[in-house]
């Protein structure tokens, strides 16, 4: 099943769901409203709202609260987007310029806390408390994730554990919080909402692990972002430990440098050691197996086409690693 396939399943979802984001985006002060366009014009795959709405149809879905969810939960992303590109000093977001490099650091960060907010508004309309304790705890642990990168750059030390650690806090939270309020509104018994729960974190941690593969093999041009931006900001991500370990004495060298003083000089020899030591490959390996993790976490899910959706979407985020 193709992405579009997906889509498909939850297609007037999805339209209602945009409908709703540039609706809530709206606000009375003009530089908010052209930053908000900026970020809606520029796209995305959407994943997450995708999660969360065909995780509500799986369940048996309250169409407007499932709505409501997807909606804050892109929303959440958004800002974590536009002050983790003011933080790395990125110019290139899905091929476009990124939100600071147009308006300048200061309006990124001070809308990126107006989307923050907005998103929590649309929380609070639900009146559900689980839903809003899964939130805010899932909103500090990606702020937590984002100063544990930021302790992580540019130090070769940094170990496997820490790294998965940081991925899980940034990346795969958030994927478990959208599936698990999802449930939640659903009124879905125990057993589902940990099963959701389980299925969006390990969905979200091979989603990262493959866009950590993509940064040192993909086309710019389709992926929108520049080759070895981890690299160039000093972020040691898999690929790079895994090198590191396994590389010879020259190569676990360079990259310790690469990794110290960031930047893309040594671009091309860090490469050829990735793939000479099959960092690439350990790393792409491991996201397969989250996705199987994703798979069988699904099992309590009763059988409908919303739940083979789930079960595509999690083959899809690793289906283009090799």
């Amino acid at each position: 099943m193709t992405l579009e396939e997906i889509r498909a399943l939850v297609h007037s979802d999805l339209r209602s769901v945009d409908q709703v984001i540039r609706a809530r985006l709206k606000s009375a002060v003009p530089l908010v409203d052209q930053i908000a366009e900026h970020i809606i014009s520029g796209g995305g795959k959407r994943l997450r709202p995708l999660l969360v709405v065909l995780a509500g149809r799986a369940c048996g879905h309250r169409p407007h609260a499932h709505i409501e969810a997807a909606a804050f939960i892109e929303f959440i992303h958004t800002a974590t987007l536009l002050h983790d590109d003011v933080v790395d000093g990125s110019s290139l977001r899905r091929g476009r310029d990124t939100a600071n490099q147009v308006f300048g650091n200061q309006a990124s960060v001070l809308v990126g806390d107006f989307v923050y907010s907005r998103a929590f508004q649309m929380m609070a309309s639900l009146t559900s408390q689980p839903v809003m304790e899964i939130m805010a705890d899932a909103t500090n642990v990606i702020a937590e994730g984002e100063v544990m990168q930021l302790m992580n750059a540019h130090d070769p030390e940094t170990t496997e554990q820490r790294y998965l650690e940081v991925i899980y806090r940034k990346t795969a939270k958030l994927f478990e919080a959208g599936a698990e309020v999802a449930a939640v509104l659903a009124a879905s018994p125990e057993e589902v909402r940990k099963a959701l729960a389980a299925y969006g974190r390990h969905l979200g941690t091979a989603y990262q692990l493959v866009d950590d593969v993509l940064d040192y093999r993909s086309n710019p041009a389709e992926r929108g972002k520049n080759l070895g931006d981890d690299l160039a900001e000093g972020k040691p991500t898999l690929p790079l430990i895994y090198a590191l370990r396994n590389g010879t004495a020259e190569q676990r060298a360079a990259i310790r440098v690469a990794i110290e003083k960031g930047g893309l000089a040594q671009l091309e020899p860090i490469i050829a050691a990735i793939e000479s030591t099959g960092g690439l490959e350990y790393a792409a390996r491991l996201a397969k197996e989250s996705a199987e993790q994703a798979l069988l976490s699904l099992k309590p899910l009763p059988e409908s086409p919303y739940k083979e959706g789930l079960a595509a979407l999690a083959r899809f985020a690793v289906e283009h690693t090799t």
